[in-house]
């Protein structure tokens, strides 16, 4: 699940460095799953099941065990009801926006595209934080966009920019990634529950008009078999079951330490759009995706310089 990863990490001293090891591998089952997550996604996609429908279904199955999560929690849910709205939406958009895009397009063009979200935090930090950037934030921004510009230029036109529209869904997904990320940020004292299913509903509430506007879900929900049903419940245990998985690593790794783990999902995307779809990587994409992977690291001293002053 996209759109909570400012975890709550609460945890410290001799308690975290026991407790590492199994965070790592934590970490690595959730880039696991969302280097791969497009695979199922896509089988759904052939059988009939468009994007929007299926993205809908399996995070509302996903929001209803965890709705009984919410018992003595409406108080926060009331107080912070604005905040929480803005995460739902952001992150419903980056999660359906990332589905419908790695359905569509290239995986490794679209992820790249996705991982583009440090550029976006550093610009939404300066808006809705005051965060000024500094010498690492420039740094994060020329980088970015040096390997969006790689990774975009094509012969003939004048300007770097996305020519599908998966691209271009990759790319705002990237954006409502950050945007949650910085609006999780200002919602730090609302637990990761909470936030969790802010993220489940919001997917489902984005999803909902998508579905309605661009397929038909009638005439795909009488053409559900058994195995379709069967792979849309599975889909759903998996993402409720990862958030719970990367909130403990999170609790029990540092920022930079997570963002490097977090980036093994590009490798497992990589061999996985290479075996399962046939989709091998040009050598622009390789340099503009090293360009990003750098920012992506960079940033990591970006959100621990935000996270102290989250808890100061």
């Amino acid at each position: 699940m996209r759109g909570t990863a400012n975890g709550e990490r609460i945890i410290r001293g001799p308690q975290m460095k026991k407790n590492n090891s199994l965070a790592i591998v934590s970490l690595l089952t959730g880039a696991l799953v969302w280097g791969l997550i497009w695979f199922p996604y896509r089988a759904l996609d052939a059988a009939g099941v468009g994007g929007a429908l299926s993205s809908f279904l399996t995070y509302f199955l996903a929001l209803l065990p965890g709705l009984a999560l919410l018992r003595g929690r409406m108080t926060r849910i009331a107080r912070s009801g604005w905040l929480l709205t803005g995460i739902a939406l952001a992150a419903g958009w980056c999660n359906l926006a990332y589905v419908l895009g790695t359905i569509h397009g290239e995986v490794m063009q679209v992820m790249l595209l996705f991982y583009l979200a440090p550029l976006w935090t550093v610009v939404f930090a300066r808006v809705l934080l005051g965060e000024r950037p500094g010498a690492t934030g420039y740094l994060v921004i020329a980088l970015s966009l040096g390997g969006a510009a790689i990774m975009l230029s094509r012969t003939g036109l004048p300007l770097p920019m996305p020519r599908s529209g998966a691209e271009w869904l990759g790319l705002t997904a990237g954006m409502a990634f950050a945007l949650s990320n910085v609006l999780s940020r200002r919602a730090m004292r609302v637990d990761v529950v909470v936030r969790s299913l802010s993220v489940w509903a919001g997917v489902s509430l984005v999803a909902l008009p998508v579905m309605l506007l661009t397929e038909d879900p009638a005439r795909s929900l009488r053409a559900l078999d058994a195995y379709a049903w069967l792979l849309v419940v599975l889909l759903a245990m998996v993402i409720f079951s990862v958030n719970l998985v990367v909130q403990y690593g999170l609790a029990n790794t540092g920022s930079n330490q997570a963002i490097v783990i977090f980036l093994s999902e590009l490798v497992f995307a990589a061999v996985g759009s290479y075996f399962l779809a046939y989709e091998a990587m040009t050598a622009r994409q390789w340099l503009g995706g090293a360009m990003v992977v750098a920012a992506m690291l960079y940033s990591g001293r970006l959100q621990q310089a935000g996270e102290k002053s989250a808890y100061a």
